[in-house]
């Protein structure tokens, strides 16, 4: 008498050929990851956050000085220097833009650098040159990029 095994040819894989489609699987994996290079895309998503940033600190800066008679916050300087925080504990050293945040008029709050911002600096740096034209940069910028804007 026959059983219901004994009909089918009942072969397994051999160990040579998992291990080969496993080799074949991890190199197909790595050849994906390379191409999506998860750390570029993250850093190219920086970048960009920064770009964002000191657009909106500069349009603020801008509509300040625009209802204002065309005079800049009192605190820009013709020395690049950080921007402090919203709310900060202490501006020592840094240039304070409150006036620019006072109320939410013209920005809730001074957006921060997403990777090198420190405990009362945003990571951003403003300048303003001898014709008054504004200048705000992110210097810690990844992949060789530089991110800047004047007006």
């Amino acid at each position: 008498m026959r059983t219901f095994f004994t009909k089918f040819n009942a072969r397994g894989f051999t160990l040579i050929e998992l291990l080969l489609v496993i080799t074949i699987i991890i190199i197909l994996a790595s050849m994906v990851l390379i191409a999506i290079n998860p750390a570029r895309n993250i850093a190219q998503a920086n970048n960009a956050k920064r770009q964002s940033n000191v657009n909106s600190i500069l349009n603020a800066i801008h509509q300040y000085t625009i209802d204002n008679s065309g005079i800049l916050p009192s605190t820009v300087s013709a020395a690049k220097t950080e921007i402090c925080r919203t709310n900060a504990v202490s501006c020592s050293g840094l240039i304070d833009l409150s006036s620019v945040t006072f109320e939410e008029r013209y920005i809730l709050k001074m957006p921060t650098d997403p990777t090198s911002a420190s405990t009362n600096g945003t990571g951003c740096f403003v300048v303003k040159d001898a014709y008054d034209r504004i200048t705000v940069s992110a210097p810690f910028a990844q992949l060789g990029t530089t991110v800047e804007v004047s007006r």
